[in-house]
């Protein structure tokens, strides 16, 4: 704790009360510790640079990502975007219990609100970059089921892609040699005999290498606009702010009610555990007992061996840093954390907004989901390896009423409309 702050808790604590009415707006309920807590959950930092993305903080990067995230043709059939399942009306989630894009997919859709603060990307992390992250969900059959062929025939037909292109990246490939460049290809591992992989095949090395190369500027223009997808002014951060500045009106953006939620959160329900700082994550992996259905999902065991096999990880080629920051990242994953069944913990800003929760959508409420915790009601038998940090928190039924209105104060959707739609541009469609 900084000396400010504790120079501020202490000038606050002779007006905190935990017994004001939940009527009283203007009330400040939070004890001196709690105050010092709260200090350190606002503001969200700036944006972390990515060294792997040259054009990451772009905007003309960002506006071409921006008309590629919203592009139908970008799939197998036609109908599929990013904002098929990333739909800035319901949190940049869908609202679904599991995904479906062209086929049903077995995890709950992430939202994207601040995903540039991650560390790792998808439930399992099979990912380290959010441009990496971008280009899975191109390929995988169940969700966009294209081709990185078939996506960059689109984008080389199209005369404003192949100026956007031009102006963010240089010149795309020209892919018109139908011998060369068949109409849709990719790599397809373990399945020789798969019609993509056949085609993908039939390509020398080093036209292979320049449809690689055009498609990781695919998910980095997409990524440079994924990063603007940010949250960071919600009416709890306002609060914070006003503890911070002495400001009176600011310090009434969040009820009574919300504050107690804070201390709760901070203290009895040890939710920062998990979800800390001004990001409301560790960006890690845990498991939390929740049921799942029918089968075994490996979750983080799976994914780590899954992100160190990718040819598109941070430290292959294409990364922009020549894989400088793969020597840290890569070189010591946290194989401890990375048990079966361990899930990335997501963040709670705009969590309101991103219901149902959890790695296959099986809670469908805030209420819900802080009712399991309070009772671990139908929570799965601990294994054997499983983290000890659950148990069981017995709130009342007024402790749970609080924790919800704090992680409701914790919404800001102040996000400009212009980024929640196509872009309109004269060159792009």
């Amino acid at each position: 704790m900084t000396g400010l702050a504790a120079v501020l808790a202490a000038g606050l604590v002779a007006g905190l009360s935990l017994l004001v009415p939940d009527d009283d707006p203007t009330a400040m309920v939070l004890q001196a510790a709690d105050v010092e807590l709260a200090l350190e959950f606002s503001p969200l930092p700036e944006l972390p640079g990515d060294l792997t993305n040259a054009v990451a903080d772009d905007p003309a990067a960002a506006r071409l990502g921006q008309a590629l995230f919203f592009d139908e043709r970008l799939s197998g059939p036609g109908t599929v975007s990013c904002s098929t399942c990333h739909d800035p009306a319901r949190g940049w989630g869908d609202g679904r219990r599991l995904a479906k894009a062209v086929a049903h997919h077995p995890r709950h859709t992430m939202t994207l609100w601040n995903v540039a603060y991650n560390r790792w990307f998808f439930w399992d992390g099979r990912k380290d970059t959010l441009w990496s992250q971008a280009l899975g969900p191109l390929e995988d059959p169940r969700e966009h089921a294209a081709s990185r062929l078939q996506v960059l025939h689109v984008i080389t037909n199209d005369r404003g892609y192949v100026r956007a292109f031009a102006d963010v990246f240089g010149p795309l490939p020209d892919l018109s040699d139908a011998a060369r460049f068949p109409a849709t290809g990719r790599p397809v591992p373990g399945e020789d005999a798969h019609e993509h992989a056949v085609a993908w095949a039939s390509m020398t090395p080093a036209d292979q290498e320049l449809v690689n190369t055009a498609f990781v500027q695919v998910g980095k223009a997409i990524a440079a606009y994924e990063r603007r997808i940010v949250s960071r002014r919600a009416p709890f951060d306002v609060f914070v702010e006003g503890l911070r500045t002495g400001d009176a009106e600011a310090q009434r953006a969040i009820s009574p009610a919300a504050q107690r939620g804070f201390a709760l959160f901070a203290g009895k329900a040890q939710c920062l555990i998990c979800h800390d700082g001004p990001r409301f994550t560790d960006r890690e992996f845990h498991t939390n007992r929740v049921p799942t259905g029918e089968g075994v999902d490996p979750g983080r065991a799976l994914g780590i061996v899954r992100l160190l096999a990718d040819p598109f990880n941070r430290a292959s080629v294409y990364a922009d840093d020549e894989g400088q920051s793969a020597r840290t990242a890569l070189s010591f994953p946290r194989i401890g954390w990375e048990l079966p069944g361990s899930f990335k913990t997501p963040t709670l800003r705009n969590v309101a907004t991103t219901a149902p929760y959890m790695h296959e959508g099986q809670i469908a409420t805030l209420q819900d989901v802080v009712e399991f915790y309070s009772t671990l009601a139908g929570a799965a038998a601990p294994g054997q390896h499983d983290e000890k940090i659950i148990r069981q928190l017995d709130l009342t039924t007024q402790e749970k009423a609080d924790l919800v209105a704090f992680l409701e104060s914790l919404t800001d959707e102040g996000l400009a409309a212009e980024f929640r739609v196509p872009p309109n541009t004269p060159y792009l469609p």
